[in-house]
């Protein structure tokens, strides 16, 4: 898998401590409340499985599955869940966990559901944050990096399913998704 990268932007340790200090700030936020975190499948579960066993906060754990992407490499902007919550969210605090937000079409769609839901509040944390390609009026709360608009893979990222398991974040070579 290595060969396909391009380069090497956040390595494991870099990542490591990223997820410590977000955990930090996350814990102290929710000390006293009744926390929900939402992770989304299926790229945010190795970030979501880091972070919140760097957590010592009662919480309960969740999953939601979306699509927005299909087999494509940019977001349709349309997000239909395919996996929902197994549990009421009713009076809950909402914390969404994603890999990272680019569009924010996603985030956006799955604050508005949670909020219609009867959520007391809806926030939402990220590795990655691809700024540049935002269309939805959305900022996540917790960012762990801000990255430039390239094809990154890793930590949970995948190019059709496949590179999710590299224990870094890199960018994909061209050749690889052009084909």
């Amino acid at each position: 898998m290595k060969r396909d990268i391009e380069e090497i932007l956040f390595d494991e340790d870099t990542i490591k401590g990223k997820i410590k200090e977000l955990a930090a700030k996350i814990q102290e936020d929710y000390k006293d409340k009744d926390l929900l975190m939402v992770g989304v499948l299926n790229g945010a579960v190795i970030f979501y499985v880091n972070l919140m066993m760097e957590m010592d906060i009662i919480m309960e754990m969740n999953f939601i599955r979306v699509s927005s992407y299909g087999a494509g490499t940019k977001s349709s902007g349309n997000v239909r869940v395919l996996y929902d919550l197994e549990t009421n969210i009713v009076g809950k605090d909402v914390l969404i966990v994603e890999d990272i937000i680019d569009s924010g079409n996603t985030l956006y769609a799955l604050r508005e559901i949670f909020l219609s839901r009867g959520a007391r509040t809806v926030k939402s944390c990220c590795l990655l944050d691809k700024v540049e390609r935002r269309e939805a009026n959305i900022m996540p709360d917790y960012v762990g990096f801000i990255v430039p608009d390239k094809f990154l893979v890793g930590y949970g990222l995948d190019f059709a399913g496949k590179y999710r398991n590299l224990k870094y974040v890199g960018v994909l070579k061209p050749e690889i998704y052009s084909v």
